[in-house]
């Protein structure tokens, strides 16, 4: 999806070492680790990543459901971690969520149109008259007919109810919109049209998005930029034609092998990465690297020494020790026996 207007890059969104810890009977488990990005203006920031590696509490952190324990996050300029309701008032209309789910979302008590006027109702904008206008025009936006503001939810399909979960995020012009899976919930053809139904408002409106999926077809369709996370960290950081061309973290370079139809140019015949055992439980990460309990570049340095994330070139940052061995094609001989050295059990968590 391409960046929009023609003037200077703005940065809209600021992230600076974001961390959500929770406590649990069990002992602190961190859903976020360190995370730290920008967004501009117009652009579409990709979030990739298993389930349970903090993709849906990076979303919440960042329009304020979620507070962070460390970091900052900053909307406009503004500091919104960590404030109560005077301070993320002002701020919410810049800044909207499109929730995975529409059924769960939208209150099926009320109409489509009350659902879609509410915002403007918090935010006090318009008269009755006008937000009812605004309606109507947020309802065209999306592709529903005027007649839907006076239905209620169950009398839609997902792809519709999805549409005006947009229509009201698109209610108080944001600036940015947080779409946490957005189209996951819905069938092919569906969710095509919500992502053209995105890429369309992005063009008209200028608007920035934070675009979570487990989906890397559809994240490789939309995005400029991609984060790739793991355990709660960014492993890998890159404009999207770099990310698929040149992958250059292990755990990249698996997700990407595994998703179907994935081939990038210049790819060479040896076979492709694959994914061993399952993600080590949060609640006892591994020392160091958190990923290098899967991966078969693993050596000794990699269990002292958690990697940072670094630049490699350009905007392609990596968190890796061995990136520029990777990136030559070229393993450390020992990596497969210390690999097998380096083997932990892990538990597997319920990420919710």
């Amino acid at each position: 999806m391409p960046s929009c207007g023609g003037g200077a890059v703005t940065e809209v969104l600021s992230v600076d070492n974001l961390t959500v810890r929770y406590w649990t009977k069990r002992g602190p488990l961190t859903a976020l680790d360190n995370v730290s990005f920008d967004l501009f203006r117009g652009e579409t920031l990709g979030i990739v990543g298993e389930s349970g590696c903090g993709k849906s509490t990076l979303a919440r952190a960042l329009v304020g459901l979620v507070h962070p324990s460390a970091g900052s996050v900053r909307v406009l300029g503004q500091e919104i971690a960590g404030g109560g309701r005077r301070r993320l008032g002002p701020v919410r209309k810049h800044i909207q969520m499109v929730f995975q789910d529409p059924e769960a979302s939208l209150n099926p008590r009320l109409t489509i149109g009350r659902i879609i006027e509410e915002p403007l109702l918090v935010h006090r904008i318009g008269t009755r008259a006008d937000r009812r206008r605004q309606v109507i025009e947020l309802l065209d936006a999306v592709g529903l007919p005027a007649a839907a503001a006076h239905l209620y939810p169950h009398e839609f399909s997902g792809g519709q109810r999805q549409r005006a979960s947009i229509a009201r995020a698109l209610a108080v012009r944001p600036d940015i919109i947080v779409a946490d899976e957005p189209a996951s919930a819905l069938d092919v053809s569906t969710r095509a049209q919500i992502i053209n139904l995105l890429n369309d408002l992005q063009s008209e409106f200028g608007i920035a998005y934070v675009f979570i999926s487990h989906d890397l077809s559809v994240v490789r369709h939309v995005a400029d930029r991609v984060l790739v996370m793991y355990l709660g960290r960014v492993v890998e950081s890159a404009n999207s034609v770099d990310l698929w061309e040149t992958p250059l973290h292990p755990y990249t370079r698996a997700l990407l092998a595994a998703a179907p139809g994935y081939a990038r140019s210049g790819a060479r015949s040896s076979p492709p990465e694959l994914l061993e055992g399952e993600p080590p439980s949060p609640l006892n990460p591994p020392s160091g690297c958190a990923f290098r309990t899967r991966c078969q570049h693993a050596t000794l340095l990699c269990a002292e020494n958690a990697p940072t994330l670094k630049r490699h070139r350009d905007l392609h940052a990596v968190a890796c020790h061995h990136v520029e061995q990777i990136a030559g094609s070229e393993c450390n001989d020992g990596a497969a026996d210390a690999r097998d050295s380096l083997r932990e059990t892990t538990t597997l968590v319920d990420p919710s």
